[in-house]
């Protein structure tokens, strides 16, 4: 229910109790309601805290005090002025402005615009709504929808993007490298619109650029998938198999660190030559099909133990394929976390989608930064920004421990190791993953359907 109160004036004077060491408390404003002073290491504060509105009515009772964090459910433009006095009788006062307003989505609508795929693939178009629905959840009356284009072409891509914006979107989200020369288009077209763009951006287009109305977010597949690799072989597994979907460069970084994961693993555990064998094929689509099912049963009846399937829904096919076998068969699903899928899924290669679609609508609505921070820039969320990972709560791991997991990590946030994410040219057919093969691991390329 919205809110209707006046503007009001939040004086908030506190005194934090640091010791012998000097600290500053560095306040920051998140969310509709909620004034949050993050202090760090200083836990003893005293709060004294006055509100009234622009007549001069009290309004304290509004205000709610939990450790440090100030919440109130009222409405209006809010100035908070803190006072740090440290261990040496040493004031500072700083004065910040936030605004908490009752139409802070009259007339905005979100709108998501699958690939091919859809909000329910389990994967990536899923995992990129999610974000939307969490932002919802936090911040409720915000309007969204998702749309599916009717072709995997440009043209197509552009006109479902008019008809979100016919339709009323302010905000598009677009999932995959595919709409890149779309919102190269659009962007300029509809300056007024912002656009989130996963795992793609306009000026990867020949001629392109990126405008100011543009956020374009990278994951770091190839950590990822090495991740993946990395625990499949330490876990014991020795035939592996790899299934993308097209060979896009997202999808190709994940194999290739798939297969530099299963190398390095390899190497670690000494084993001999040839002793990894990794079964690498594309579908050349993100569908399931009795085909892509098929596919996975040949690479299982080969003797392949476990299948990272990556390419959207083309994980469902493969899952359906393992459950045939009566559970002697595992996989390893992507993008987001799909242990609830299937018992046969052992882990996922995952990328943070829902939280990365969730902080730049919050730089939209809320903290108002995405003039400062995220439109017209492109950033890679790697390990060191937890955009990656492996969903270790839910995974069936036999003896890949959390220590092992944690241990790898560590060496990828600082760069003990380091994960080669080059790819080929669109549409490889598998053999740029040879180039990763080492005397333990051996890449053997499946052409599709053969």
């Amino acid at each position: 229910m919205k809110r209707f109160l006046g503007v009001i004036v939040l004086f908030l004077g506190m005194v934090l109790l640091v010791g012998c060491t000097e600290k500053r408390a560095n306040p920051t404003f998140r969310g509709v309601g909620t004034i949050t002073l993050e202090v760090g290491d200083v836990f003893d504060a005293e709060y004294r805290v006055k509100a009234t509105d622009a007549d001069g009515v009290d309004l304290t009772a509004d205000i709610v005090i939990t450790e440090n964090t100030v919440n109130t459910t009222a409405i209006g433009n809010y100035q908070v002025i803190y006072e740090v006095t440290d261990s040496k009788d040493k004031k500072t006062t700083v004065t910040r402005k936030v605004i908490i307003t009752d139409d802070l989505f009259k007339d905005q609508k979100v709108v998501l615009i699958t690939d091919i795929g859809n909000i329910d693939d389990k994967s990536f178009n899923q995992g990129a709504y999610e974000g939307i629905v969490a932002f919802d959840k936090k911040y409720p009356a915000l309007d969204f929808a998702y749309l599916k284009p009717a072709e995997q072409t440009d043209a197509e891509y552009i006109t479902a993007i008019e008809q979100a914006i016919q339709d009323g979107a302010t905000v598009i989200v677009t999932p995959g490298y595919l709409f890149n020369p779309a919102i190269n288009v659009t962007q300029k077209e509809y300056p007024d619109v912002k656009f989130i763009i996963l795992d793609g951006s306009p000026a990867d287009v020949e001629g392109g650029t990126l405008e100011d109305n543009v956020y374009a977010v990278f994951y770091a597949e190839e950590q990822s998938g090495f991740l993946a690799g990395y625990a499949a072989v330490m876990d014991g597994y020795r035939h592996l198999g790899f299934m993308g979907g097209m060979a896009v460069p997202a999808v190709q970084r994940f194999g290739h660190g798939y297969v530099q994961g299963a190398a390095v693993a390899a190497k670690e555990l000494d084993l001999a030559d040839n002793a990894i064998t990794i079964e690498y094929l594309y579908t050349g689509g993100f569908e399931a099909n009795p085909d892509v099912q098929a596919a996975a049963t040949g690479l299982y009846n080969k003797g392949v133990e476990v299948i990272f399937a990556c390419g959207g829904a083309v994980g469902q096919s493969v899952m359906a394929a393992a459950e045939a076998h009566d559970g002697d068969k595992k996989v390893i699903g992507v993008d987001i976390d799909q242990s609830g899928d299937s018992d046969t899924v052992i882990t996922s290669a995952t990328k943070n989608l829902s939280a990365s679609v969730e902080q730049a609508l919050e730089s939209i609505f809320v903290t108002k930064e995405w003039y400062y921070e995220f439109g017209g820039t492109t950033v890679s969320l790697k390990a060191e920004h937890d955009g990656v990972n492996l969903p270790m709560a839910t995974s069936k791991f036999t003896t890949f421990t959390q220590a092992q997991y944690d241990s790898v990590f560590a060496k990828l946030v600082n760069k003990t190791i380091t994960v080669n994410d080059k790819i080929g040219a669109f549409g490889d057919d598998g053999n740029a993953a040879k180039e990763f093969e080492t005397d333990e691991v051996k890449v053997v390329v499946i052409p599709y359907g053969v």
